[in-house]
């Protein structure tokens, strides 16, 4: 396959915001809405560290950042793979509460912005509106979970065991597409889990394993996996704000400002993934990424379950 010319008409770009369109407009306003709330809701130097109940230092911070730039080119490249970058390595330093919380900001800027770049909007909803309704069922209840319980490593074990079969199956089967994948009752119960997930521990790979099984137009599978995600995260963070006590304005400031360095990672990930490649080239990368995304969750899970 290949994919869409890789060079961004500005002027064009600029025009079409004057112009109010939805795609440029929702890409700006989602930077600016993350870009806006770091500022506004700056807790002041002495007080940066305080809300994470860690001692992060200048080091380890600087770490946190280069991995979320890094996410975020993985997040542009395949339009998935951000949460389970990020949460596992971020909980392993802060309080995992608080990761999980703070990690519902920037998925929310990359999905608002993919929803816009891919030009994903009414037409999928209608498709698929099923699957939207299940999740935001599913995310609402993870949320409420989250608010009551705490997400334990047995929880991200189980996620990595089916990151681990999803992609033994895809290599044995040589990247398989299986048409008969596209079920209402299969992808609702995979959209279902998927918010489930998402909000009660920050990791969702069983939607995009799900998609990859049938849909191989990386534009379409990329729109489609950020429309749904989008959703998720803005009813998770809706949820969270009006419902629990768990966004506060520490973590939202947090949550935004990595979402702003991640939006750096983004653009790079958007640009390589516009560059021409083939199908399998895509379809190893993205095995690739969950198989190494497990191994990293069962890095952090096994000695806490077993040893």
């Amino acid at each position: 396959m290949s994919a869409p010319e890789s060079r961004v008409d500005v002027e064009q770009f600029l025009a079409n915001l004057l112009e109010f369109r939805y795609r440029e407009v929702t890409m700006v306003g989602a930077t600016v809405a993350v870009l806006a709330a770091s500022i506004a809701f700056f807790p002041g130097f002495e007080n940066v560290a305080d809300g994470v109940q860690s001692d992060l230092s200048s080091g380890l911070l600087a770490g946190i950042v280069l991995i979320a730039v890094v996410a975020g080119a993985v997040k542009g490249m395949t339009g998935f793979g951000y949460s389970l970058i990020m949460t596992p390595i971020v909980a392993s330093v802060i309080d995992p509460t608080v990761a999980v919380v703070v990690l519902a900001i920037p998925p929310w800027t990359l999905n608002m912005f993919q929803i816009a770049e891919t030009g994903t909007g009414r037409a999928f909803v209608r498709e698929e509106w099923a699957l939207l309704a299940l999740a935001i069922v599913g995310t609402v209840i993870g949320v409420a979970a989250l608010a009551t319980f705490s997400a334990g490593p047995i929880v991200a074990f189980v996620i990595g065991l089916v990151l681990l079969g999803y992609v033994a199956f895809q290599v044995v089967q040589n990247f398989v597409t299986v048409e008969e994948a596209h079920h209402p009752f299969a992808l609702g119960t995979a959209g279902f889990s998927q918010g489930f997930l998402l909000a009660f521990a920050n990791l969702g790979p069983l939607l995009p394993a799900y998609f990859h099984t049938f849909e191989r137009d990386t534009e379409r599978y990329i729109g489609g996996l950020s429309m749904v995600l989008g959703t998720i995260f803005t009813v998770r963070i809706v949820q969270m704000a009006l419902f629990t006590d768990l966004l506060t304005t520490y973590r939202l400031w947090l949550g935004s400002v990595i979402a702003v360095v991640t939006t750096v990672g983004l653009l790079l990930g958007t640009y390589l993934r516009r560059l021409e490649f083939d199908e399998r080239t895509f379809n190893w990368f993205v095995v690739g990424l969950l198989f190494v995304i497990s191994l990293n969750i069962f890095r952090n899970t096994v000695p806490a379950l077993f040893f």
